[in-house]
């Protein structure tokens, strides 16, 4: 079984800062890419940023400049550091990681529980 637990969410106002992250733990093998999605109110969850093993990384449109994933391998952990941060950035969100659980094992995807961010004046 695997384990992703985000922490770091919270109420900002436009403008302010917000650090996430994601450790994942538990029976892991091998963790491919890793993600942050978000879900706003009334609205479908969407990709915010994602970066792969080897480090590269693609972002939303409506993030791009303000916001960057990384990862430390050594902690199969995930960050996003989010800037500028914009009242429609309001959401959960949500970790994702790809996860090879055992040598022969096909990767599957892994899900935390959710962190709010709040971006309100």
């Amino acid at each position: 079984q695997v384990q992703l637990v985000e922490s770091g969410g919270g109420s900002v106002q436009p403008g302010g800062s917000l650090r996430l992250s994601c450790a994942a733990s538990g029976s892991i093998f091998n963790i491919y890419g890793m993600g942050w999605y978000r879900q706003a109110p009334g609205k479908q969850r969407e990709l915010a940023a994602h970066i792969a093993l080897a480090g590269s990384t693609n972002y939303a449109d409506s993030v791009k400049g303000r916001f960057t994933i990384s990862r430390d391998n050594a902690k199969n952990t995930v960050y996003l550091q989010m800037n500028s941060l914009k009242p429609e950035d309001t959401a959960v969100y949500y970790c994702n990681a790809q996860v090879q659980t055992t040598v022969l094992g096909v990767p599957y995807d892994y899900w935390g529980q959710g962190t709010q961010v709040t971006v309100s004046s």
